[in-house]
């Protein structure tokens, strides 16, 4: 068997476990469809160290999010939990001595372990930004594609710590000589 064929072997075990080794329960009480949390969140670009080619200028974030639950949640012996999660986000986005609006939205998923009051996330999405240019940097039109990875910590009272690493750009949808923002963010939320 060449190569190939065991990467995919491997591939089909890997996805076939995810999605038969857990069950559909709700183990931390019925999971529907229900907001999960909201919160402030503010993040600076860290050029170089992002995705190339990397940002013109300097940019800070500062916006709101929400997170809306889908109902049901997967649950492994392990004590995790894996959760479908909608996100919005409204806020201003500041480079280069201009100020726009920025909103985004997206699809993601939370895998929690309530022992250890930690929860990693994953997403993308599409974002809105009311301008274009922040001084050098084009980002060739308003809509853009969002990929984002967060930590959190649950602290006792409903209280959440995170950090997430967000990237945005146009995917070269307006052509190739556009620059995204990749965003160190950290965010402070209320888990409902």
């Amino acid at each position: 068997m060449n190569v190939v064929h065991w990467k995919t072997l491997y591939g089909v075990l890997v996805v076939g476990s995810l999605l038969i080794g857990p069950s559909l329960s709700y183990g931390q009480g019925e999971k529907k469809l229900e907001w999960i949390s909201a919160g402030v969140r503010g993040g600076i670009n860290l050029d170089p160290g992002g995705i190339p080619p990397g940002e013109k200028e300097d940019f800070q974030l500062f916006d709101t999010y929400a997170i809306l639950g889908f109902p049901g949640s997967w649950e492994w012996p392990s004590g995790w939990e894996a959760r479908y999660t909608w996100r919005f986000t409204a806020g201003i986005l500041r480079g280069a001595g201009d100020e726009g609006f920025i909103g985004t939205t997206g699809p993601a998923i939370i895998l929690t372990n309530w022992d250890w009051r930690v929860s990693l996330d994953l997403g993308t999405g599409a974002a809105f930004v009311s301008d274009e240019k922040f001084g050098r940097q084009d980002f060739g039109g308003p809509v853009q594609i969002i990929g984002h990875g967060g930590v959190s910590y649950h602290f006792p009272g409903h209280i959440t710590l995170g950090w997430r690493f967000h990237h945005f750009s146009d995917a070269a949808i307006y052509g190739t000589d556009n620059r995204g923002i990749d965003f160190h963010i950290i965010e402070l939320g209320y888990r409902f």
